[in-house]
């Protein structure tokens, strides 16, 4: 029986994971996840108020890490790299949850009554970037330009990382950002478009004046549940 309410949370997420793997979503019950992990149904529903939420459960873990990651990187540092940074320091933390991370995305894929939930939950952590942009002195319409970039950008890179079992998720990042200034870039010989509605660019508020990653106001990348 777990000790704690720490505790019984990981184990009726641990067992949801597997009863849902095994049987599939809709064939499993609450009280059998709560049999599973040890606890009474009274328990599980402590804990989560439906049967989805405790796949969704790392979502408020997500959003401390790269929460706390932003509040490390100085505020003079551009979105986009700042956002590229944050990232980087999450990767090892993004590892230790890859067998989660795998199972959530294969329950969700199989589960078309899930796919609403998730992307609620990308559009809270795509709503979280803005936020924590905005607090760095970042203007709104690129606060919100930049978090659904570098969201798309990680949720890209994991999705190819889950995909190839021998990779570490720090390569797909790397490729992934290096992409998105591929396709971002002035080509040689040519000038930028002139926005007339913008003054000169501010070095923390213009994505493309961060080293290495260019503009993104040309791209709209789908974004894909992380986590």
């Amino acid at each position: 029986m777990p000790r704690s309410g720490k505790e019984s949370r990981a184990r009726l997420r641990q067992a949801a994971f597997e009863l849902f793997l095994e049987r599939g979503f809709n064939a499993v019950t609450t009280s059998e996840i709560a049999d599973r992990a040890g606890v009474t149904e009274r328990t599980y529903f402590r804990h989560f108020p439906d049967k989805r939420e405790v796949l969704f459960d790392g979502e408020s873990q997500l959003a401390e890490w790269v929460t706390d990651a932003l509040a490390e990187i100085p505020d003079s540092v551009p979105p986009l790299l700042a956002l590229r940074q944050a990232f980087r320091s999450i990767e090892a933390k993004l590892e230790s949850n890859r067998t989660a991370s795998e199972a959530l995305g294969r329950i969700i894929a199989a589960n078309p009554a899930l796919w609403e939930r998730a992307a609620a939950k990308e559009a809270r952590l795509v709503s979280l970037l803005v936020d924590l942009l905005r607090a760095r002195g970042i203007d709104e319409e690129t606060a919100d330009i930049a978090a659904r970039t570098g969201w798309g950008v990680l949720a890209h890179a994991t999705l190819r990382w889950q995909a190839n079992p021998a990779s570490g998720i720090h390569e797909h990042v790397e490729l992934a950002f290096s992409l998105l200034h591929a396709l971002t870039a002035v080509p040689l010989g040519q000038d930028a478009p002139a926005d007339p509605g913008r003054d000169a660019p501010d070095r923390r508020t213009d994505p493309s004046h961060s080293p290495g990653i260019a503009t993104c106001k040309r791209v709209s990348p789908a974004t894909r549940s992380v986590g």
